[in-house]
Protein backbone atom coordinates (compact mmCIF):
# COMPACT_ATOMS: atom_id res chain seq x y z
CA UNK A 1 0.00 0.00 0.00
CA UNK A 2 1.01 3.64 -0.97
CA UNK A 3 0.50 7.02 0.69
CA UNK A 4 -0.20 8.47 -2.89
CA UNK A 5 3.11 9.77 -3.37
CA UNK A 6 4.36 7.84 -5.99
CA UNK A 7 1.60 8.77 -8.13
CA UNK A 8 -1.00 6.00 -6.70
CA UNK A 9 -4.36 6.68 -5.24
CA UNK A 10 -3.23 5.39 -1.73
CA UNK A 11 -5.72 3.51 -1.19
CA UNK A 12 -6.30 0.94 -3.94
CA UNK A 13 -2.56 0.96 -6.03
CA UNK A 14 -4.40 2.65 -9.31
CA UNK A 15 -1.53 4.92 -10.81
CA UNK A 16 -2.89 8.10 -12.42
CA UNK A 17 -1.45 6.20 -15.39
CA UNK A 18 -3.83 3.68 -15.05
CA UNK A 19 -6.53 6.10 -14.61
CA UNK A 20 -5.85 7.67 -17.75
CA UNK A 21 -5.48 4.62 -19.73
CA UNK A 22 -8.99 3.57 -18.77
CA UNK A 23 -10.62 6.80 -19.89
CA UNK A 24 -8.59 6.72 -23.61
CA UNK A 25 -9.18 3.00 -23.91
CA UNK A 26 -12.66 3.67 -23.19
CA UNK A 27 -13.15 6.42 -25.99
CA UNK A 28 -11.02 4.29 -28.64
CA UNK A 29 -14.27 1.53 -27.19
CA UNK A 30 -16.83 4.19 -28.27
CA UNK A 31 -14.59 5.79 -31.57
CA UNK A 32 -15.09 1.93 -32.99
CA UNK A 33 -18.59 1.49 -31.65
CA UNK A 34 -19.90 4.65 -33.69
CA UNK A 35 -17.50 4.06 -37.03
CA UNK A 36 -19.04 0.58 -37.08
CA UNK A 37 -22.23 1.21 -36.62
CA UNK A 38 -21.78 4.15 -39.14
CA UNK A 39 -21.23 1.52 -41.79
CA UNK A 40 -22.98 -1.18 -40.73
CA UNK A 41 -26.42 0.59 -40.77
CA UNK A 42 -25.67 2.55 -43.87
CA UNK A 43 -25.48 -0.59 -46.09
CA UNK A 44 -28.27 -0.10 -48.25
CA UNK A 45 -26.95 3.98 -49.34
CA UNK A 46 -23.32 1.80 -49.74
CA UNK A 47 -25.41 -0.37 -52.36
CA UNK A 48 -27.24 2.19 -54.17
CA UNK A 49 -23.71 4.90 -54.28
CA UNK A 50 -22.23 2.08 -55.98
CA UNK A 51 -24.62 0.03 -58.01
CA UNK A 52 -23.59 -3.17 -56.33
CA UNK A 53 -26.13 -5.85 -57.14
CA UNK A 54 -28.18 -8.03 -54.79
CA UNK A 55 -25.92 -10.82 -55.64
CA UNK A 56 -22.75 -9.05 -55.15
CA UNK A 57 -23.62 -7.38 -52.28
CA UNK A 58 -23.19 -10.78 -49.82
CA UNK A 59 -19.76 -10.54 -51.76
CA UNK A 60 -18.53 -7.34 -50.01
CA UNK A 61 -20.40 -7.99 -46.91
CA UNK A 62 -18.52 -11.17 -46.19
CA UNK A 63 -15.44 -10.01 -47.00
CA UNK A 64 -15.19 -7.85 -44.42
CA UNK A 65 -15.15 -9.76 -41.74
CA UNK A 66 -13.12 -12.31 -43.08
CA UNK A 67 -10.35 -9.70 -43.62
CA UNK A 68 -10.98 -8.67 -40.03
CA UNK A 69 -9.98 -12.26 -39.11
CA UNK A 70 -6.54 -12.05 -41.01
CA UNK A 71 -6.00 -8.69 -39.46
CA UNK A 72 -6.40 -10.77 -36.27
CA UNK A 73 -4.24 -13.16 -36.85
CA UNK A 74 -1.69 -10.69 -38.08
CA UNK A 75 -2.13 -8.77 -34.85
CA UNK A 76 -0.91 -12.07 -32.78
CA UNK A 77 2.42 -11.67 -34.78
CA UNK A 78 2.47 -8.27 -35.01
CA UNK A 79 2.67 -7.72 -30.83
CA UNK A 80 5.52 -9.58 -30.70
CA UNK A 81 7.23 -6.68 -32.18
CA UNK A 82 5.37 -3.59 -31.21
CA UNK A 83 3.06 -3.23 -28.67
CA UNK A 84 -0.96 -3.23 -28.59
CA UNK A 85 -0.98 0.43 -27.94
CA UNK A 86 0.76 1.19 -30.84
CA UNK A 87 -1.09 -1.11 -33.30
CA UNK A 88 -5.01 0.57 -31.92
CA UNK A 89 -2.92 4.19 -32.18
CA UNK A 90 -2.33 3.40 -36.24
CA UNK A 91 -5.03 1.16 -36.95
CA UNK A 92 -8.21 3.49 -35.22
CA UNK A 93 -7.22 6.45 -37.35
CA UNK A 94 -6.87 3.77 -40.37
CA UNK A 95 -10.71 2.36 -40.05
CA UNK A 96 -12.00 6.36 -39.90
CA UNK A 97 -10.28 7.22 -42.78
CA UNK A 98 -11.22 3.96 -44.77
CA UNK A 99 -14.54 4.29 -42.90
CA UNK A 100 -14.62 7.89 -45.09
CA UNK A 101 -12.84 6.77 -48.45
CA UNK A 102 -16.41 4.19 -48.24
CA UNK A 103 -18.28 7.46 -48.45
CA UNK A 104 -16.35 9.39 -50.57
CA UNK A 105 -15.81 6.98 -53.86
CA UNK A 106 -17.80 6.24 -57.27
CA UNK A 107 -16.34 3.17 -58.41
CA UNK A 108 -16.59 -0.54 -57.26
CA UNK A 109 -12.76 -1.02 -56.99
CA UNK A 110 -12.93 2.53 -54.68
CA UNK A 111 -15.36 0.45 -52.21
CA UNK A 112 -13.69 -2.51 -52.49
CA UNK A 113 -10.22 -1.00 -51.54
CA UNK A 114 -12.04 1.05 -48.87
CA UNK A 115 -13.87 -1.43 -47.39
CA UNK A 116 -10.37 -4.11 -47.56
CA UNK A 117 -8.31 -1.42 -45.17
CA UNK A 118 -11.58 -0.99 -43.09
CA UNK A 119 -12.07 -4.81 -42.67
CA UNK A 120 -8.24 -5.29 -42.30
CA UNK A 121 -7.61 -2.49 -39.96
CA UNK A 122 -10.99 -3.60 -37.88
CA UNK A 123 -9.27 -6.78 -36.78
CA UNK A 124 -5.94 -5.21 -35.86
CA UNK A 125 -8.23 -2.44 -33.86
CA UNK A 126 -10.54 -5.50 -32.36
CA UNK A 127 -7.89 -7.45 -31.17
CA UNK A 128 -5.15 -4.68 -30.17
CA UNK A 129 -8.03 -3.04 -27.89
CA UNK A 130 -8.70 -6.02 -25.96
CA UNK A 131 -5.20 -6.91 -25.13
CA UNK A 132 -5.09 -3.39 -23.90
CA UNK A 133 -8.26 -4.15 -21.69
CA UNK A 134 -7.65 -7.39 -20.84
CA UNK A 135 -4.15 -6.58 -19.32
CA UNK A 136 -5.57 -3.27 -17.84
CA UNK A 137 -8.02 -5.04 -15.75
CA UNK A 138 -5.48 -7.46 -14.54
CA UNK A 139 -3.52 -4.47 -13.23
CA UNK A 140 -6.42 -2.82 -11.68
CA UNK A 141 -6.83 -6.14 -9.92
CA UNK A 142 -10.98 -6.15 -10.53
CA UNK A 143 -13.58 -6.38 -13.52
CA UNK A 144 -13.43 -3.40 -15.84
CA UNK A 145 -14.25 -5.29 -19.27
CA UNK A 146 -17.59 -5.11 -19.28
CA UNK A 147 -17.45 -0.94 -19.04
CA UNK A 148 -15.50 -0.91 -21.83
CA UNK A 149 -18.19 -2.89 -23.76
CA UNK A 150 -20.45 -0.51 -22.08
CA UNK A 151 -18.83 2.41 -24.10
CA UNK A 152 -18.57 0.68 -27.11
CA UNK A 153 -22.52 0.30 -26.98
CA UNK A 154 -22.90 3.83 -26.52
CA UNK A 155 -20.69 4.42 -29.66
CA UNK A 156 -23.07 1.73 -31.84
CA UNK A 157 -26.11 3.91 -30.32
CA UNK A 158 -24.56 7.10 -31.50
CA UNK A 159 -23.58 6.00 -34.81
CA UNK A 160 -26.64 4.61 -35.54
CA UNK A 161 -28.45 8.07 -34.60
CA UNK A 162 -26.30 10.12 -36.80
CA UNK A 163 -26.70 6.99 -39.52
CA UNK A 164 -30.68 7.75 -39.27
CA UNK A 165 -30.29 11.27 -39.33
CA UNK A 166 -28.04 11.04 -42.61
CA UNK A 167 -31.34 8.83 -44.04
CA UNK A 168 -33.65 11.22 -42.47
CA UNK A 169 -32.06 14.59 -44.12
CA UNK A 170 -30.53 12.67 -47.11
CA UNK A 171 -27.42 13.39 -47.16
CA UNK A 172 -24.53 11.97 -49.47
CA UNK A 173 -22.75 9.20 -46.92
CA UNK A 174 -19.51 11.36 -47.41
CA UNK A 175 -21.43 14.08 -45.61
CA UNK A 176 -22.72 11.99 -43.07
CA UNK A 177 -19.22 10.34 -42.41
CA UNK A 178 -17.04 13.39 -42.18
CA UNK A 179 -18.12 15.12 -39.16
CA UNK A 180 -17.86 12.25 -37.62
CA UNK A 181 -14.70 10.87 -38.74
CA UNK A 182 -13.50 14.73 -37.94
CA UNK A 183 -14.35 14.96 -34.37
CA UNK A 184 -13.21 11.41 -33.59
CA UNK A 185 -9.78 10.63 -35.44
CA UNK A 186 -7.95 13.67 -33.82
CA UNK A 187 -9.23 12.91 -30.45
CA UNK A 188 -8.81 8.70 -30.33
CA UNK A 189 -5.03 10.26 -32.01
CA UNK A 190 -4.51 12.79 -29.10
CA UNK A 191 -6.18 10.37 -26.79
CA UNK A 192 -3.43 7.42 -27.82
CA UNK A 193 -0.97 9.22 -25.78
CA UNK A 194 -2.30 7.74 -22.35
CA UNK A 195 -2.55 4.15 -24.16
CA UNK A 196 -0.54 1.43 -21.59
CA UNK A 197 0.10 -1.95 -22.04
CA UNK A 198 1.09 -4.34 -19.59
CA UNK A 199 4.75 -4.60 -18.17
CA UNK A 200 6.59 -3.36 -15.25
CA UNK A 201 7.41 0.37 -16.13
CA UNK A 202 8.97 -0.87 -19.66
CA UNK A 203 10.16 1.82 -21.59
CA UNK A 204 7.73 2.60 -24.54
CA UNK A 205 9.79 0.88 -27.56
CA UNK A 206 10.35 -2.20 -24.94
CA UNK A 207 8.02 -5.30 -26.27
CA UNK A 208 7.05 -7.48 -23.29
CA UNK A 209 8.08 -11.30 -23.52
CA UNK A 210 5.33 -13.48 -22.63
CA UNK A 211 6.53 -16.87 -20.91
CA UNK A 212 4.59 -19.83 -22.17
CA UNK A 213 2.23 -20.01 -25.06
CA UNK A 214 -1.62 -20.38 -25.55
CA UNK A 215 -2.75 -24.33 -25.85
CA UNK A 216 -5.70 -24.08 -28.22
CA UNK A 217 -7.25 -26.75 -26.85
CA UNK A 218 -7.83 -24.95 -23.46
CA UNK A 219 -8.76 -21.95 -25.35
CA UNK A 220 -11.62 -24.01 -27.96
CA UNK A 221 -14.35 -23.78 -25.27
CA UNK A 222 -13.90 -19.84 -24.85
CA UNK A 223 -13.65 -19.63 -29.13
CA UNK A 224 -16.98 -21.57 -28.83
CA UNK A 225 -18.56 -19.24 -26.45
CA UNK A 226 -17.17 -16.10 -28.55
CA UNK A 227 -18.83 -17.97 -31.93
CA UNK A 228 -22.04 -18.72 -30.73
CA UNK A 229 -22.69 -15.42 -28.75
CA UNK A 230 -21.94 -13.59 -32.41
CA UNK A 231 -24.59 -16.08 -33.99
CA UNK A 232 -26.60 -14.33 -31.49
CA UNK A 233 -25.90 -11.04 -31.94
CA UNK A 234 -25.54 -11.19 -35.68
CA UNK A 235 -28.86 -12.66 -35.49
CA UNK A 236 -30.41 -10.30 -34.06
CA UNK A 237 -28.57 -7.14 -36.26
CA UNK A 238 -29.93 -8.93 -39.09
CA UNK A 239 -32.92 -10.28 -38.93
CA UNK A 240 -34.88 -8.67 -36.01
CA UNK A 241 -36.57 -5.84 -38.46
CA UNK A 242 -37.55 -8.93 -41.12
CA UNK A 243 -38.93 -10.36 -38.54
CA UNK A 244 -40.57 -8.15 -37.06
CA UNK A 245 -42.54 -7.47 -40.04
CA UNK A 246 -42.85 -10.30 -42.12
CA UNK A 247 -43.53 -12.96 -39.31
CA UNK A 248 -45.08 -10.26 -36.57
CA UNK A 249 -46.92 -8.49 -38.84
CA UNK A 250 -45.06 -5.55 -37.49
CA UNK A 251 -45.58 -1.71 -39.34
CA UNK A 252 -42.25 -0.66 -41.12
CA UNK A 253 -41.48 2.22 -38.67
CA UNK A 254 -42.20 -0.81 -35.71
CA UNK A 255 -40.17 -2.68 -37.45
CA UNK A 256 -37.15 -0.58 -36.95
CA UNK A 257 -37.15 -0.05 -32.73
CA UNK A 258 -35.77 -3.58 -31.91
CA UNK A 259 -32.63 -3.42 -32.69
CA UNK A 260 -32.20 0.02 -31.21
CA UNK A 261 -33.77 -1.26 -27.48
CA UNK A 262 -31.39 -4.60 -28.03
CA UNK A 263 -28.56 -2.00 -28.38
CA UNK A 264 -29.96 0.22 -25.35
CA UNK A 265 -29.82 -2.89 -23.35
CA UNK A 266 -26.58 -4.04 -23.97
CA UNK A 267 -25.74 -0.39 -22.83
CA UNK A 268 -27.53 -1.09 -19.75
CA UNK A 269 -26.37 -4.11 -19.00
CA UNK A 270 -22.68 -4.24 -19.55
CA UNK A 271 -22.69 -0.49 -17.52
CA UNK A 272 -24.07 -2.61 -14.39
CA UNK A 273 -22.00 -5.95 -15.35
CA UNK A 274 -18.85 -5.46 -13.65
CA UNK A 275 -20.34 -4.57 -10.24
CA UNK A 276 -22.24 -8.44 -10.56
CA UNK A 277 -18.69 -10.11 -11.35
CA UNK A 278 -16.91 -8.22 -8.45
CA UNK A 279 -20.17 -9.33 -6.35
CA UNK A 280 -20.72 -12.36 -7.36
CA UNK A 281 -17.69 -13.68 -9.39
CA UNK A 282 -17.55 -14.10 -13.67
CA UNK A 283 -19.68 -17.81 -13.59
CA UNK A 284 -22.11 -16.58 -12.04
CA UNK A 285 -23.22 -13.66 -14.28
CA UNK A 286 -22.36 -15.71 -17.66
CA UNK A 287 -24.62 -18.39 -16.75
CA UNK A 288 -27.36 -16.16 -15.58
CA UNK A 289 -26.38 -13.30 -19.43
CA UNK A 290 -26.75 -17.02 -21.00
CA UNK A 291 -30.09 -17.97 -19.68
CA UNK A 292 -31.73 -14.51 -19.90
CA UNK A 293 -30.77 -14.60 -23.66
CA UNK A 294 -31.70 -17.60 -24.10
CA UNK A 295 -35.19 -16.85 -22.59
CA UNK A 296 -35.18 -13.88 -25.07
CA UNK A 297 -35.15 -16.16 -28.15
CA UNK A 298 -37.74 -18.36 -26.37
CA UNK A 299 -40.09 -15.69 -26.62
CA UNK A 300 -39.17 -14.22 -30.00
CA UNK A 301 -40.05 -17.87 -31.26
CA UNK A 302 -43.35 -17.70 -29.76
CA UNK A 303 -44.27 -13.96 -29.59
CA UNK A 304 -48.06 -13.64 -31.00
CA UNK A 305 -47.54 -10.19 -31.66
CA UNK A 306 -44.72 -7.82 -32.39
CA UNK A 307 -44.62 -6.38 -28.71
CA UNK A 308 -43.96 -9.70 -27.40
CA UNK A 309 -41.52 -10.14 -30.01
CA UNK A 310 -39.32 -6.82 -29.27
CA UNK A 311 -39.88 -8.05 -25.32
CA UNK A 312 -37.90 -11.23 -26.62
CA UNK A 313 -35.24 -9.09 -28.19
CA UNK A 314 -34.98 -6.58 -25.36
CA UNK A 315 -33.82 -9.90 -23.13
CA UNK A 316 -31.38 -10.82 -25.79
CA UNK A 317 -29.69 -7.64 -25.30
CA UNK A 318 -29.65 -7.85 -21.75
CA UNK A 319 -28.19 -11.39 -21.94
CA UNK A 320 -26.12 -11.62 -24.65
CA UNK A 321 -23.67 -8.57 -23.25
CA UNK A 322 -22.16 -10.03 -20.70
CA UNK A 323 -20.65 -13.06 -22.53
CA UNK A 324 -18.08 -11.55 -24.84
CA UNK A 325 -16.61 -8.80 -22.77
CA UNK A 326 -16.18 -11.70 -20.03
CA UNK A 327 -14.67 -14.28 -22.67
CA UNK A 328 -12.02 -12.12 -23.69
CA UNK A 329 -11.29 -11.30 -19.85
CA UNK A 330 -11.48 -14.95 -19.13
CA UNK A 331 -8.88 -16.09 -22.06
CA UNK A 332 -6.78 -13.19 -20.21
CA UNK A 333 -6.83 -15.12 -16.67
CA UNK A 334 -6.14 -18.64 -18.42
CA UNK A 335 -2.81 -17.42 -20.26
CA UNK A 336 -1.63 -14.80 -17.74
CA UNK A 337 1.64 -14.87 -19.23
CA UNK A 338 0.13 -15.02 -23.24
CA UNK A 339 -2.84 -13.22 -22.78
CA UNK A 340 -2.27 -10.92 -25.84
CA UNK A 341 -1.72 -14.20 -28.06
CA UNK A 342 -5.21 -15.32 -26.70
CA UNK A 343 -7.01 -12.37 -27.16
CA UNK A 344 -6.07 -12.23 -30.54
CA UNK A 345 -6.85 -15.77 -31.88
CA UNK A 346 -9.87 -15.51 -28.95
CA UNK A 347 -11.14 -12.43 -31.76
CA UNK A 348 -10.97 -14.29 -34.78
CA UNK A 349 -14.48 -16.35 -33.85
CA UNK A 350 -15.90 -13.00 -33.03
CA UNK A 351 -15.78 -12.73 -36.95
CA UNK A 352 -16.57 -16.67 -37.12
CA UNK A 353 -20.29 -15.72 -35.50
CA UNK A 354 -20.54 -12.66 -37.26
CA UNK A 355 -19.95 -14.94 -40.90
CA UNK A 356 -22.10 -18.11 -39.78
CA UNK A 357 -25.14 -16.37 -38.28
CA UNK A 358 -27.22 -14.37 -40.70
CA UNK A 359 -26.99 -17.19 -43.54
CA UNK A 360 -27.61 -20.13 -40.99
CA UNK A 361 -31.00 -18.25 -39.96
CA UNK A 362 -31.70 -16.94 -43.21
CA UNK A 363 -31.02 -20.28 -44.61
CA UNK A 364 -33.30 -22.45 -41.66
CA UNK A 365 -36.15 -19.28 -42.32
CA UNK A 366 -36.71 -19.95 -45.96
CA UNK A 367 -36.34 -23.94 -45.61
CA UNK A 368 -38.29 -24.65 -42.36
CA UNK A 369 -39.55 -21.46 -40.62
CA UNK A 370 -38.22 -18.09 -39.01
CA UNK A 371 -39.77 -19.05 -35.88
CA UNK A 372 -38.00 -22.24 -35.47
CA UNK A 373 -34.76 -20.93 -36.83
CA UNK A 374 -34.41 -18.73 -33.67
CA UNK A 375 -34.34 -21.85 -31.25
CA UNK A 376 -30.67 -22.76 -33.09
CA UNK A 377 -29.01 -19.74 -31.78
CA UNK A 378 -31.13 -20.22 -28.81
CA UNK A 379 -29.23 -23.79 -28.77
CA UNK A 380 -26.43 -22.93 -29.53
CA UNK A 381 -26.09 -19.68 -26.75
CA UNK A 382 -26.87 -22.27 -24.45
CA UNK A 383 -23.72 -23.95 -25.10
CA UNK A 384 -22.20 -21.37 -23.08
CA UNK A 385 -23.84 -23.29 -19.91
CA UNK A 386 -21.73 -26.44 -20.23
CA UNK A 387 -18.13 -24.29 -20.56
CA UNK A 388 -19.50 -21.82 -18.08
CA UNK A 389 -16.29 -23.21 -15.31
CA UNK A 390 -14.28 -21.79 -18.44
CA UNK A 391 -14.44 -18.18 -16.93
CA UNK A 392 -13.68 -19.15 -13.44
CA UNK A 393 -10.31 -18.98 -12.02
CA UNK A 394 -8.90 -18.07 -8.38
CA UNK A 395 -9.00 -14.33 -9.20
CA UNK A 396 -12.74 -13.82 -11.22
CA UNK A 397 -13.89 -12.59 -8.63
CA UNK A 398 -13.05 -8.87 -7.65
CA UNK A 399 -14.52 -6.59 -5.06
CA UNK A 400 -14.97 -6.60 -1.57
CA UNK A 401 -13.29 -9.43 0.50
CA UNK A 402 -12.16 -10.62 -3.05
CA UNK A 403 -10.14 -7.67 -4.64
CA UNK A 404 -6.70 -8.62 -5.17
CA UNK A 405 -4.50 -7.05 -2.55
CA UNK A 406 -2.54 -5.13 -4.76
CA UNK A 407 -2.40 -3.99 -8.73
CA UNK A 408 0.54 -4.82 -10.97
CA UNK A 409 2.26 -2.16 -13.23
CA UNK A 410 1.30 -0.91 -16.40
CA UNK A 411 2.80 1.42 -19.74
CA UNK A 412 5.07 3.79 -18.60
CA UNK A 413 5.08 5.35 -15.26
CA UNK A 414 3.96 2.57 -13.49
CA UNK A 415 4.51 1.97 -9.66
CA UNK A 416 4.79 -1.15 -7.96
CA UNK A 417 2.41 -1.24 -5.42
Amino acid sequence: MTDGTDGTDGTSGITGAMRWGRRSLGFGFFAQGAAFALLVTRIPAIQDQYGISDGLLPVFLAAVPILAGVGSVGTEQLVKRVRPSRVLRWSQPVVLLALLGVGAGETLWQVAVALGAFGLAVGALDASMNMLGVSLQRAYGRSIMLGFHAVYSLGGIVGASVAWAGAHWDLSLFVSYLPVVAVLLPAAFVGSRWYVDGGVGAPEDAVPQEAGGVVFKMLLPLCLVMAFAYIGDSTVSNWSAKYLQDVLGSSEQLSTVPYNVYMVMTLVGRAAGDVGVRRFGAVVVVRLGTLVAAAGFGVVALAPGPWVGMAGFTLLGLGLCVIVPQTFAAAGRLFPGASDAAVARLNIFNYVGFLVGSPLVGALGDAWSYRWAMLVPMALVLVTLVYAPSFGSGTDRYGGRHERPRAVDVGPGGNEV
